[in-house]
């Protein structure tokens, strides 16, 4: 009896779990490729299916299509329908405003809370790269369990390999353990992208982990918290807590215009008490740009990355890609060049992060066209 018992808790708690897939942002570092109309999430850069696709598919086994949610822009409502069959058409929910992270995950949590009082959300990017999937498994169940039992909100760490300036950190009260152990532990700060020398000091502190962007807690938990430190957004969403089922696209659509534009790390997680951080020790990447793309992927003997009908003279350690016709390099070295017919990106590998500002200026000078 105690048997049967053990296993239907077990059960019950297994279905509590849903995952909360974000997928509505442009990646507006991958142009010329990345455009409005067909983002990075719905893109196959590696030639495996497309990062919303593996985001999905990576749960398997953890969290069912069906108890997955993606919060993605209206626009993308089509696309997300397409690529992800599995996914019911009720748990696609449309933003009808980019708003940053906070509004996108009270609407999320808005309607998990009303299908299932007890649910606990994994929220994740749609567009990471994550290798060692039962280790990322087991990270999820620590959190997922750290959520439930301590009415926490918890996130992802990942044991950093290098002193990287691309990605914030968390410093956390640990064990000083190398791997550290897979437990929750309380978060002590939050720490913005370092310059060299500080990610250097984060990283001979031992105590620091990369921030992953990645979080897990109870949906009426993380509501409690942004009624508590965003209390813009809890009322701006209070009509569509308060409709009777799904809210209609007038509504939805005022609750996020009135809420504020802040991602919940800034609204919620670097003001909340009872913050956790599980540390990963698996194979992760955010995919964040060009130089992302290039040392994830295969290189021939001269370091080269090529995809499409490429002549390299003289020319190493470059990232090329090419759709209807030949490109020439010669003597060109850390690069990064993509040519999508329309336009033509050239860039330092190093300088992978800039091509964001080259969009923000096609934006200010009316080049909509190419964004």
């Amino acid at each position: 009896m105690l048997e049967t018992i053990t296993r239907f808790q077990i059960q019950l708690l297994a279905n509590m779990k849903y995952a909360v897939i974000m997928a509505g942002g442009i990646g507006t570092r991958f142009w010329p490729v990345s455009r409005k109309e067909h983002p990075k999430q719905f893109l196959d850069i590696f030639g495996d299916g497309t990062l919303i696709q593996n985001t999905i598919a990576r749960l398997q086994g953890l969290v069912p299509p069906e108890r997955c949610l993606v919060v993605t822009h209206e626009r993308y409502v089509g696309k997300t329908k397409k690529q992800l069959p599995a996914v019911p058409e009720e748990n696609i929910l449309a933003e009808p405003i980019s708003r940053n992270t906070a509004p996108c995950i009270a609407y999320a949590a808005t309607t998990l809370a009303k299908r299932d009082p007890d649910a606990t959300m994994a929220v994740l990017p749609a567009d990471h790269v994550i290798g060692n999937v039962a280790r990322f498994h087991d990270t999820l169940d620590v959190a997922f369990d750290a959520a439930q039992e301590r009415d926490a909100l918890v996130t992802i760490g990942i044991d950093p390999t290098y002193p990287a300036t691309g990605y914030g950190y968390i410093q956390y009260d640990g064990s000083g353990a190398d791997p550290p152990a897979l437990e929750a532990y309380p978060v002590r700060t939050f720490a913005e992208k370092p310059d060299q020398s500080t990610a250097e000091r984060f990283i001979d502190a031992g105590d620091f982990l990369w921030n992953s962007g990645m979080f897990i807690w109870r949906a009426d938990t993380i509501l409690d918290q942004i009624e508590t430190h965003l209390p813009g957004a809890h009322e701006a969403f209070a009509p569509v807590r308060a409709a009777d089922g799904a809210a209609d696209s007038e509504t939805l659509t005022e609750a996020f215009r009135k809420s504020p534009r802040i991602s919940i790390d800034y609204g919620v997680m670097e003001q909340a008490d009872t913050v956790h951080v599980v540390p990963g020790t698996f194979d992760w990447n955010d995919v964040g740009d060009w130089r992302a793309v290039y040392d994830l992927s295969e290189k021939d003997e001269h370091g080269n990355v090529i995809e499409g009908e490429v002549i390299m003279q003289d020319s190493s350690r470059c990232y090329v890609q090419t759709e209807d016709r030949l490109v020439v390099l010669v003597g060109i070295h850390d690069k990064v060049v993509v040519d999508t017919g329309d336009a033509v990106l050239v860039c330092d590998r190093e300088s992978a992060q800039q091509v964001k500002q080259v969009v923000e200026y096609l934006h200010a000078h009316q080049f909509e066209e190419y964004v």
